[in-house]
C-alpha cells in the first residue's frame, strides 16, 4: 500500500484518479480548493481523506503536507484554464494562471521532498496537456502553463532520478469533463471524429495511464499522450 497525494482530485481527471488508487487499496489524500460538496462526495465514496489547500499558496501545501505526513506519490493534477484572445487577458489572469498549473506543482514537489530525499525513493506525476505539446489558438496562456510542465517534467527527472525520485508526465487530449462544458457539442463531435480511435476521452482513460506511470519504476522523463491519437 503506498501514500498518494492527489491534487485537484475533488473532480473530472482528480476525482477519477483518486477513486482509481483508492480501489487498489492505496491510502489516498486529495487536495481541492473551492468545491466542498463535491470533495466530500468523493471522500465519501472512495474512503480518501479531503484536505481543502489552494495549490498556489506554498505556506498552505507546506501545512497540508506536515499532516499527511510520509508520501509516496505525488500526482499534480490541479490545473486552471483560461479561454480567450492573450491582447484581452487581465495580467491578474495571467498570473493566476501560472500561479495553479505551475508553482502549484513547485509548491506540492518541494513539500513531498523531505520524505522522498528520506527514504531515497518517490514518484512525481505532472498533468500537462497537448496543448502543452502543440499549442492552442485562444488558449495562450493555457498552452504556456502546459509547456512549461513538460519542461519542469524532465528538468526534474534529470535533477532527481540520482536520489531515486521519478518524474513522469501525462498530456492528455479532449476529455469530458467539466472543461468541456462550454464547448458546443457539435465542436466536440468533429474532435472525436478527428481522432483515430473515434472518441474523445473520459477521466478514467487518463487515470488509468497514471496508475501505469505510478508503476512503471524504470520510466522517467517521458510524456505519455493520452489523446486517443489526436496529436502524434
Amino acid at each position: 500500500m503506498s501514500t498518494i497525494v492527489i491534487t485537484g482530485g475533488s473532480r473530472g481527471i482528480g476525482a477519477a484518479a483518486v477513486e482509481l488508487f483508492a480501489a487498489r487499496g492505496d491510502q489516498v489524500f486529495f487536495l481541492y480548493e473551492k468545491n466542498h460538496e463535491k470533495a466530500q462526495a468523493v471522500a465519501k465514496k472512495t474512503g480518501a481523506t479531503p484536505i481543502c489547500c489552494d495549490v498556489a499558496d506554498g505556506k498552505a501545501v507546506k501545512a497540508a503536507f506536515e499532516t499527511i505526513g510520509d508520501v509516496d506519490i505525488l500526482i499534480c493534477n490541479a490545473g486552471i484554464m483560461h479561454f480567450g484572445l492573450l491582447s484581452m487577458m487581465e495580467e491578474a489572469a495571467w498570473d493566476r494562471i501560472f500561479d495553479v498549473n505551475v508553482k502549484g506543482i513547485y509548491n506540492c514537489v518541494n513539500a513531498a521532498m523531505p520524505a522522498f530525499l528520506k527514504k531515497h525513493a518517490g514518484c512525481v506525476i505532472t498533468v500537462s496537456s497537448m496543448w502543452g505539446q502543440v499549442g492552442a489558438s485562444c488558449e495562450a496562456a493555457y498552452s504556456a502553463t502546459k509547456g512549461a510542465v513538460i519542461a519542469l517534467t524532465k528538468a526534474l527527472a534529470k535533477e532527481l532520478g540520482p536520489s531515486g525520485i521519478r518524474v513522469n508526465c501525462v498530456a492528455p487530449g479532449v476529455i469530458l469533463t467539466d472543461m468541456c462544458a462550454n464547448v458546443a457539442e457539435e465542436v466536440l463531435q468533429e474532435l472525436a471524429e478527428e481522432s483515430p480511435l473515434g472518441r474523445n476521452g473520459k477521466p478514467e482513460d487518463v487515470a488509468k495511464s497514471i496508475a501505469y506511470l505510478a508503476d512503471a519504476e524504470f520510466v522517467t522523463g517521458q510524456v505519455l499522450s493520452v489523446n486517443g491519437g489526436l496529436v502524434i
